[in-house]
């Protein structure tokens, strides 16, 4: 168990994968004007953008789905006109889209969160949370678990696993520790 700012989070070993229990998430419908705000940030057309929501599980983000994961990779956003949208009460803007017939994984996540100093996030937890929780609301997927790349765009090649057991969505993976250090007091 650890604690967060949600409170207190289960965590569970999965083979070599430690995942977590996500907080329960917290809808809000964004309004049309945001989602046309975030579409300009993004660089698409709000046509473009298949569902919309602000979702809350600690950080607040505003999520959105594209049409497929390649349209995911292919974005090049305005990370001015993304931070403006610290505004309206989120974290930042997190975009996902569908790969119907990859074997690496079943969607792209892309994590973008200028108005708090980070331009994209390599692996977001919290936002790859807003993206399962948004997809079991909707039922976007018929899967008991999933996989997710995040980071290639940056660099990195990350993996988030998914589970859905029961009312509790799990998501984790595996990590690499790039900096140890300890503090005297």
């Amino acid at each position: 168990m650890q604690e967060c700012g949600k409170g207190l989070v289960d965590i569970k070993i999965d083979g070599e994968r430690l995942l977590l229990a996500l907080p329960e998430p917290q809808f809000r419908e964004p309004a049309a004007s945001h989602v046309a705000a975030v579409a300009d940030g993004l660089g698409v057309r709000a046509a473009h953008i298949q569902r919309a929501a602000i979702v809350d599980v600690g950080p607040v983000w505003f999520t959105v789905q594209l049409v497929t994961g390649d349209a995911v990779r292919a974005l090049a956003p305005d990370m001015s006109k993304l931070a403006a949208l610290s505004a309206i009460g989120v974290t930042g803007i997190n975009v996902f889209g569908l790969y119907p017939t990859s074997a690496e994984a079943n969607l792209e996540v892309r994590s973008f969160a200028p108005g708090e100093g980070i331009p994209e996030d390599p692996v977001c937890g919290s936002g790859n949370g807003c993206v399962a929780a948004l997809i079991r609301r909707d039922g976007v997927l018929n899967a008991r678990a999933y996989s997710a790349s995040q980071g290639r765009c940056v660099g990195r090649d990350g993996q988030v696993i998914v589970q859905f057991q029961g009312n509790t969505i799990w998501l984790g993976g595996h990590a690499v520790t790039c900096v140890e250090g300890s503090l005297r007091v």
